[in-house]
């Protein structure tokens, strides 16, 4: 029996801690005057303009014979393509592909292209003829 006036000392006192530390935060009192507010200057009207925004879904249907051989759709950043399994319709296919994923596409004749301009303008032009 000597256990229990000992657990009571010690659950008496994180309630009285936490009694204590209610007890001192009392709100402070709101004062009379009405608040500071700031004026703020009106300022002239800025144009308003509206740019439409590119469709954000495109898919387009590639068909030979009125049947769907291929659908391109691309989304966002993203591109892939639809073909059917067994080059039927793609409409009326039982199964399909997996979608192929339009990843990286590199133009090497457009890296030449642009050398063969930068070495046209370092030449330096010819003197005019007299």
């Amino acid at each position: 029996m000597m256990r229990t006036p000992t657990l009571w000392k010690f659950l008496a006192l994180p309630l009285l801690a936490v009694a204590a530390v209610a007890g001192a935060q009392t709100p402070a009192k709101p004062s009379d005057a009405p608040p500071q507010l700031e004026r703020i200057d009106e300022m002239g009207e800025a144009p308003i303009t509206v740019t439409p925004q590119a469709p954000k879904q495109q898919i387009t249907e590639k068909r030979e014979g009125g049947a769907v051989t291929e659908v391109k759709v691309t989304t966002g950043g993203s591109t892939y393509y639809m073909k059917p399994s067994a080059g039927g319709d793609l409409a009326n296919s039982g199964t399909l592909r997996g979608p192929q994923w339009k990843v990286l596409e590199f133009d090497l004749g457009k890296k030449k292209q642009k050398q063969n301009e930068e070495e046209a303008a370092d030449v330096p032009a010819p003197p005019p003829a007299k």
